[in-house]
């Protein structure tokens, strides 16, 4: 059979993902060694996902460090659009964002835009929204973001600044350019029409707030770039910077392609996964092994196809030499599905323990954490 078409837009993301692809059609540049190496400068060791290019593409994250070299701080703006648990994959691009806030001390601003999840489900109320947004606020939280200078944005609650600034940018966006980027259709409702503005405010939020045009750095993965492509269209007309963006790839499904997917929760870990069914999970998951032991140790198994490898990969092994030995172990049939498998699944347990703790520790915290307009 041939493989599925890769379809990578704001809303469904499908198919073999080939990310130099991705870099071509989206118009976006790749993260190159000298890039690394400007990074590098200012961080010391770099983060597992720059190194193994987890983190691969960028709009102008050259210029944010140029304007921090040149003592112009910098805001971090990135979000959540929640219809459903927060699952690992999920955490890849916050982990990353709460590296960047540690080591350049930076501002965040996080984005829980239950509104688009109302608007583009027919079955959501907005309540539904909200509730499973507080809900997704407990795993930002949990992540270990610095409360004074995290604002956890409920876009259903925000009226005020957020309303300002998004009619504004949404004069200066016109239809025929959202239904290019976007795809819109007569029958697509015109609240996802005019939401593309709501997003683009909190690259803005800070510069409004303080009076001082504030450069705004998204990470996020690249499947939201869409957004920002029309956010960098209005900058300028409004007199703020065009926010810069680095791009994360998808975590892969524990199942056979495709990115981890909450509609496929067995493919999935959620952070919420108590330890028998994470047990369960990874036990069933689809692995480059070979059918049988025998094989295996023959002929060796395709750590490039496994899921359970870029489980190791992306964020539950840091050293780079033992990475590099598991997939050689793997191709010289040296180890088997069912050890990599328990490794993983005893990381990811312990992982998930410490995370729950923190998650519960949340509840009395989001008030702590949400932004209120000054």
């Amino acid at each position: 059979m041939p493989n599925e078409e890769m379809v990578v837009t704001p809303w469904k993301v499908s198919g073999e993902i080939d990310y130099e692809k991705l870099i071509q059609e989206f118009g976006t540049q790749p993260i190159t060694d000298e890039l690394l190496e400007k990074i590098k400068k200012h961080t010391g060791e770099l983060h597992l996902q720059l190194r193994r290019r987890i983190f691969f593409s960028h709009r102008d994250l050259d210029w944010i460090l140029d304007m921090y070299e040149a003592g112009h701080r910098f805001v971090l703006y990135t979000g959540r659009g929640p219809s459903g648990p927060v699952h690992i994959g999920h955490l890849v691009p916050w982990i990353f964002t709460k590296h960047l806030q540690d080591v350049f001390g930076a501002k965040l601003y996080f984005q829980m835009t239950d509104d688009e999840k109302f608007l583009i489900h027919p079955e959501f109320t907005l309540e539904r929204t909200n509730r499973i947004a507080y809900d997704n606020a407990l795993d930002v939280i949990a992540t270990g973001f610095d409360p004074k200078r995290t604002f956890i944005i409920m876009d259903s609650e925000q009226g005020g600044i957020l309303y300002r600034l998004a009619v504004q940018v949404a004069k200066r966006i016109t239809f025929s350019t959202v239904k290019a980027v976007f795809g819109f259709e007569e029958s697509s409702n015109i609240g996802i029409i005019f939401f593309p503005a709501v997003q683009a405010v909190p690259c803005f939020i800070e510069s409004a707030i303080t009076g001082e045009n504030t450069p705004c750095l998204i990470p996020a993965a690249i499947d939201q770039d869409p957004y920002w492509r029309v956010t960098r269209d209005a900058a300028p007309k409004l007199g703020y910077y065009k926010p810069a963006q680095i791009h994360c790839k998808f975590l892969p499904g524990l199942g056979k392609g495709g990115k981890m997917s909450a509609s496929l929760p067995e493919t999935c870990i959620f952070t919420t996964d108590p330890p028998e069914v994470v047990d369960r999970k990874i036990w069933n998951a689809f692995t480059g092994g070979r059918p049988t032991a025998r094989e295996q140790r023959l002929h060796g198994g395709d750590p490039s196809i496994c899921p359970i490898y870029y489980y190791y990969y992306y964020l539950f092994e840091d050293d780079d030499s033992k990475m590099k030995n598991l997939a050689e172990d793997c191709r010289n049939g040296e180890i088997l599905c069912g050890e990599c498998k328990l490794k993983l699944a005893e990381r990811v347990k312990r992982f998930l323990a410490e995370h729950q703790r923190r998650r519960e520790e949340a509840r009395n915290r989001i008030e702590e954490y949400k932004f209120k307009e000054p």
